[in-house]
């Protein structure tokens, strides 16, 4: 992340839309660039699954503008998340999110280390997010978590598949990398 300092809910509201991630972590405002190459993945990947989504009424894809609260009070922003159908009217009424979503994606920038990335996947998993991507761009691969255990590699060859969370959904790496 690329920087840090202590932050205030009304300061958090009055950040600029300027393309940076920013998360709050331990009470800290967490800004994170992500670069066209980042973008890239997360704009295809949010096509692929609101059209599975939609097509089906499974619920709702969203991008990292979604900030969630989870019960360790941070607020976290992944890169795209998928809430079930009706889901999200319950948590209405605030800036932010008050649930936690049902998938959770995280599309890994340069700067992450595994250390940061593998935090949040924890964070995320204790929260109750039910299924975990971790899209490596440059090492064309993914992760897919459903507990600290139970972790499914993804080759350059393979698919990410939304089990039974998004279900129905299988997309190749290779049309969103």
């Amino acid at each position: 992340m690329a920087t840090a300092r202590v932050i205030s809910d009304e300061e958090l509201l009055r950040l600029p839309k300027d393309g940076n991630k920013y998360e709050v972590i331990d009470g800290e405002l967490c800004e994170s660039p992500a670069g066209w190459a980042h973008e890239r993945v997360v704009a295809n990947l949010i096509a692929q699954m609101s059209a599975h989504a939609k097509a089906h009424g499974l619920g709702d894809v969203l991008g990292s503008n979604a900030l969630y609260v989870l019960p360790s009070g941070n607020k976290r922003a992944p890169d795209v998340t998928f809430v079930g159908i009706g889901r999200l009217e319950s948590a209405a009424g605030g800036p932010w999110l008050s649930l936690v979503p049902d998938l959770a994606v995280e599309v890994r920038s340069p700067n992450d280390s595994t250390r940061q990335l593998l935090d949040t996947v924890g964070e995320y998993l204790a929260a109750g997010v039910r299924l975990v991507w971790v899209i490596d761009p440059d090492r064309r691969s993914a992760a897919a978590y459903r507990s600290a255990t139970h972790v499914r590699e993804i080759g350059p060859g393979g698919a990410l598949d939304g089990e039974d969370v998004l279900a129905g959904f299988v997309c190749p790496l290779s049309d969103i990398l």
